[in-house]
């Protein structure tokens, strides 16, 4: 404003100085003076007031008693308006009011030129006049900002006197002013310091109040108030933004304090100077963790070139209606071992995929069936007709259980390689500390969905300069589910430090999310030959892809009779191992001489070195049947001690396993991934 203020002084100035006619002199006065003569123009209405009143109420009593009453009545309205304004703005004004009214009711009742009133009229109109000009002038210094106004007296305070509020600009529910600290005295931290007293003076909460500082200088930012939490008002999901759209699209996922729609990307975009990310999602308990994946969650199934892999250990309690839209679903432990090995494998396919296809970085052409000569793998330079590779999103909930399992660098390989191969890693857990996630995984997690969360955990989640900003997840803790700041590419950076708040899942919207999971079936991208295959290859049954809306899930299948061991929780046996196939009415099979018992029901028998390598192998194959793809010895206890077996003989055997080829190690100690049959033949 004020550099627009000063090239329109400067156009008068030129007209001027160009004018040989006298008009640009005419010109440039009475641009200068128009916004002096308000006082003047009062002044002289004030008289032709006078002039006209004597001729209607001159002798007058009852007109006495009046125009007495109401200017007693001006003058006290006056005082009354003004209590919002500075003490010295209100006294003048009251005075200034006070004396036009007593000389209009002496000019009403005895005539404008009975004694003392012409004087008074001609010395007290043009001082009156006067003192407003002054005002005016004295409330301007040279930046162009007011000085003295109420903004100043505000910052006062704050401890803020001698910065300078520039520039404003007023939208619905948002002001935006420029600030402009002294120089050498006053830096943009001394203004992050004082927000939280700033939002006191204010009567707001300390979230309305954010101060974004020039990334160019020491002094200068910007001050946003948001006066009124439009985020009180829970807003119910309303289905899917942009139903068969690209996954490149943005990802709504609710709304911000101002209204605008609360959004992200997963995908890079090269002509937008964006890169691909991924997420860390973090909350403590009650802060609407489980509302915030399924908005996230619907808006990736709902888009045409995308795969999900999703690993919940609280076995897809919240994500139920949404399973049969996900290509790969793993509840949590040895599954989910599974999953991450299979990423690492994959993320090398695919990217040597693009490489091949001239592809530098996933965009949405890489999901069509590859037709054009620019985009070619075949070495004659025509179009290889590969299909396409759909854009992947690797999603671990509940992360911190998948960490304690497999160690707190488990992710750092894929977040570090993942994002040039196309591939985006979702992380939720409560408390993202270093002391479950490794500093190099959670540097390589660039987005941040921050929910409400303990006051010291914030530095957990938000960048620094974020929380500087006015950025505090910690003043809600877990009494506003939803509320959260969201820090990704693609959102101005002026948009970190604003709150938002993801939009509420009711348990009605259960049929709508089954019917997007459909629709994903149906609609939605399949796995293609390269993710497909190196997945098949790490997890061999345990990945069957999306099933198809005809098909039904394959069964898993039963843990072998001869290895009880294998037994888990959610899949015991209900009758005991040794007594399945036997036919209870069939006649015990006779002894040999001088042996009672049967062979396999000898007590302390122990197999030859043959016939314990040969049950080893049985119950690899056992494992894979049973789809448990990653194993170590503790998995073999209870078989070790049906076939009197010791634990470091597992060991032993598990490390010439992997020798052979049938085991590979995992980035876990004491961890081996079995090779599917196949593969390992």
């Amino acid at each position: 404003m004020g550099e627009h203020k000063h090239s329109a002084e400067q156009q008068y100035e030129d007209q001027l100085r160009g004018s040989s006619d006298g008009s640009g002199l005419t010109a440039y006065v009475l641009h200068r003076a128009k916004p002096h003569l308000p006082p003047w123009l009062a002044t002289a209405g004030l008289g032709l007031a006078g002039a006209l009143g004597s001729v209607q109420w001159e002798g007058s009593a009852a007109a006495g008693v009046g125009l007495t009453l109401v200017s007693v009545a001006l003058t006290g309205v006056t005082w009354w308006a003004g209590k919002a304004t500075g003490q010295q703005r209100r006294l003048h004004s009251a005075i200034t009011v006070a004396a036009g009214s007593a000389w209009l009711t002496g000019a009403c009742l005895a005539g404008p030129l009975t004694g003392p009133l012409p004087d008074l009229y001609l010395m007290g109109g043009p001082a009156l006049a006067l003192s407003w000009n002054i005002r005016m002038v004295l409330r301007r210094n040279v930046d162009g900002a007011p000085a003295g106004s109420t903004d100043k007296g505000l910052l006062e305070k704050v401890g803020l006197a001698r910065a300078q509020i520039g520039a404003t600009s007023v939208e619905p529910n948002r002001v935006t002013a420029k600030m402009l600290l002294e120089a050498g005295e006053q830096t943009n931290d001394d203004v992050a310091k004082v927000l939280p007293r700033l939002a006191s003076a204010l009567d707001l909460p300390t979230s309305a109040v954010r101060y974004l500082g020039d990334p160019g200088s020491a002094r200068r930012g910007e001050l946003v108030i948001v006066p009124e939490d439009m985020l009180a008002q829970v807003a119910d999901w309303p289905g899917p933004s942009s139903l068969g759209a690209s996954i490149a699209e943005p990802l709504v996922i609710g709304r911000y304090d101002d209204g605008s729609p609360l959004v992200l990307w997963l995908p890079g975009d090269p002509e937008a100077k964006r890169n691909a990310t991924h997420v860390l999602i973090a909350g403590g308990t009650g802060s609407g963790k489980g509302e915030t994946a399924l908005n996230l969650m619907t808006e990736i199934l709902s888009r045409r070139d995308v795969l999900l892999w999703v690993s919940d250990p609280k076995m897809f309690q919240d994500f139920r209606p949404l399973l049969p839209g996900m290509d790969w679903a793993a509840e949590g432990g040895p599954d989910t071992e599974v999953m991450v090995e299979a990423i690492k494998t994959v993320i090398p396919a695919r990217t040597r995929w693009l490489g091949a296809h001239s592809y530098r970085q996933w965009i949405p052409e890489a999901a069509d069936r590859q037709t054009s000569p620019d985009h070619t793998c075949r070495p004659d330079g025509q179009a290889c007709g590969c299909a396409g590779l759909p854009f992947l999103v690797t999603w671990m909930e509940e992360a911190a259980n998948t960490l304690r399992l497999m160690g707190d660098d488990a992710f750092t390989g894929i977040a570090q390689e993942a994002r040039s191969a196309g591939v985006s890693l979702v992380v939720s857990l409560q408390r993202p500390s270093y002391d479950q996630m490794s500093t190099s995984t959670r540097a390589s997690l660039p987005s941040v969905i921050a929910l409400g969360c303990d006051p010291r955990d914030e530095g957990f989640s938000l960048p620094d300069t974020v929380i500087d900003a006015g950025a505090h997840p910690g003043a809600w803790g877990n009494r506003r589910p939803g509320y959260c700041y969201v820090v990704s590419p693609g959102i101005p950076e002026d948009r970190y430090p604003s709150p938002g708040r993801t939009f509420a899942v009711p348990h009605t919207a259960v049929p709508t999310m089954e019917a997007l999971a459909a629709w994903a079936q149906r609609h939605g991208a399949t796995a293609d030959p390269i993710t497909a295959g190196a997945a098949g290859a790490v997890a061999g049954q345990n990945y069957t892809g999306r099933p198809t809306p005809d098909s039904t899930p394959a069964p898993r299948p039963a843990v072998s009779e001869e290895d009880p061991g294998m037994e888990t929780e959610s899949h015991g046996l209900l009758t005991d191992p040794e007594d399945a196939g036997i036919d209870p009415e069939a006649e015990l099979p006779e002894g040999q001489d001088g042996d009672d018992t049967p062979m396999w029901e000898s007590p302390g028998r122990k197999p030859s070195p043959a016939e314990a390598r040969e049950l080893f192998a049985r119950a690899l194959d056992d494992f894979e049947s049973a789809r448990q793809m990653v194993v170590g010895p503790k998995d073999f206890m209870d078989w070790c001690d049906r076939h009197n077996l010791s634990r470091p003989w597992v060991s032993e055997r598990l490390k010439e396993a992997a020798l052979d080829g049938r085991l590979e190690p995992t980035s876990a100690t004491g961890r081996w991934r079995i090779v599917p049959s196949l593969m390992a033949a």
